[in-house]
């Protein structure tokens, strides 16, 4: 049995309504990443300087020596730009949520004292700001410990929410079995918040953004001038105020660092955006934590039995009837890879499907074979399978008049002498007339041509049919 890990449905074509307070039509949130003074840094015991997220082109770590440049850029957030970021995020009124590296919130008494003092949120930005893709996993573990430590020595509250970013694959459930987490926003996949379920914890997550960041003054492809960050955030606001004005509200993060946004040719950028989004209504400026509160309240987890996990007897016992008395289908669909995009009807149905097509002639036949005669004798003796009564009884089937049941078995008995199988048709597609015309038109076909159509309705009917009893 394989199973896949990943998550590619998310939540699918019919999103929940996110229901912002006050009706808003999109939650924008700016997050300020507090990472000077917890960057690579020899004088922090790390074997080689900082390369990452700075203005030195094509920078690279300096193993066992100081690089002066690279510590005076950071130097730079922590002096200049996180206090001209403080003047305007105040002045607009608008909270931030601080995604704080705890060793460098200790070496910035300053800095957290302001934060604090603003109303800001300060969330775990981990111990260091160091690679972890290749940390032991109880190196990991001790390491978020040891951050919410010194996190709540410094702040004097432990953190709410997490965000590694340079994260290994093992960060989540980490973070998650940590169990003291209101969320956690090391995904980037969604644009609202989310639930997933690991073991008997149910763990709220709260995507970040790597594109609405100004991360990308220091990357390529990436931002040339402040205005290439303003234009893009306006699109993306626009995109999404659009959205929530026809009733689907999203989430816009904004990802911010000291020493990127906070020089004073890039902050004019966020100074004019911020401008911008403040001259509608319907725009909730809020602290990651209040949209945690918020999903939590308005959209609680609640557990589902889902296909995907389902042992081998389950998922036949649940779905064996959906391809008529043809239980061996949802067997062999099992077998499948099957994970979390096939928790939900569309999913079931293209593995069953799959299933169904892989087998030989002769099975598929017996699957045709296996479906009743439409308004014939089984139906009138009460002997249908309570899906297909459900089906006929939706088409008029159930209440024919003598002339109607005597032209269905003219053709049935017709139809089954040519081709050998019943005629199948997903009735709730049609009415009592299109049916009919349906019969007359494809008596007529080859047996290639009318077996090939015959499979696809019994498709279409499974289709139907797991849509009665999954999202």
């Amino acid at each position: 049995m394989t199973r896949y890990v990943r998550n590619m449905r998310g939540y699918g074509p019919n999103p929940p309504k996110a229901a912002w307070p006050n009706d808003a039509k999109v939650a924008v949130q700016f997050v300020l990443n507090y990472e000077e003074g917890g960057e690579n840094c020899v004088l922090h015991g790390d074997a080689a300087s900082e390369a990452f997220l700075s203005d030195i082109p094509g920078a690279a770590q300096w193993p066992d020596q100081r690089h002066w440049n690279m510590e005076s850029i950071y130097e730079y957030g922590a002096r200049a730009g996180f206090w001209r970021l403080h003047r305007l995020f105040t002045g607009a009124d608008i909270p931030v949520t601080i995604y704080g590296v705890a060793t460098a919130l200790a070496r910035s008494p300053e800095q957290v004292a302001a934060m604090k003092g603003a109303g800001w949120e300060i969330a775990s930005h981990g111990l260091k700001w160091v690679e972890h893709k290749d940390m032991p996993e109880d190196e990991e573990s001790a390491s978020i410990a040891e951050a919410i430590r010194l996190h709540t020595e410094v702040v004097g509250e432990r953190p709410r929410g997490w965000y590694t970013g340079r994260c290994s694959a093992n960060t989540v459930r980490l973070v998650a079995e940590e169990g003291g987490f209101d969320y956690i926003s090391d995904t980037y996949d969604d644009d609202l918040p989310y639930w997933i379920e690991l073991e008997d914890r149910d763990q709220l997550i709260i995507p970040y953004t790597l594109e609405a960041n100004d991360m990308r003054f220091a990357t390529a492809p990436g931002w040339v001038t402040g205005q290439d960050f303003y234009t893009y955030l306006k699109d993306a606001f626009d995109v999404l105020y659009a959205e929530g004005c026809d009733g689907a509200p999203k989430m816009l993060s904004i990802g911010l660092h000291c020493r990127l946004v906070g020089r004073p040719g890039k902050l004019a950028a966020l100074k004019q955006f911020i401008d911008y989004i403040q001259s509608f209504e319907g725009v909730w400026t809020p602290r990651r934590i209040e949209i945690a509160e918020h999903w939590q309240t308005n959209h609680p987890h609640r557990r589902i039995e889902r296909p995907s996990q389902m042992s081998k007897e389950r998922f036949v016992d649940c779905y064996g009837g959906i391809f008529e008395h043809s239980p061996w289908v949802a067997d062999l669909a099992h077998d499948l890879e099957l994970g979390p995009a096939h928790d939900c009807a569309a999913g079931v149905h293209n593995v069953l499907c799959r299933a169904f097509r892989r087998a030989p002639q002769d099975a598929r036949l017996k699957v045709l074979r296996a479906h009743p005669d439409l308004a014939g004798k089984l139906a009138a003796a009460g002997r249908l399978t309570e899906e297909s009564t459900s089906e006929q009884a939706s088409a008029g089937l159930d209440m024919l008049t003598d002339g109607e049941r005597t032209r269905f078995t003219q053709f049935n008995t017709e139809y089954v002498a040519k081709h050998g199988f019943p005629f199948i048709i997903a009735v709730r597609d049609h009415n009592k007339a299109s049916i009919m015309a349906a019969f007359e038109r494809r008596i007529g076909n080859d047996n290639e041509t009318e077996f090939a159509e015959a499979c696809r309705q019994v498709e279409r009917i499974a289709e139907f049919r797991l849509q009665d009893l999954l999202p």
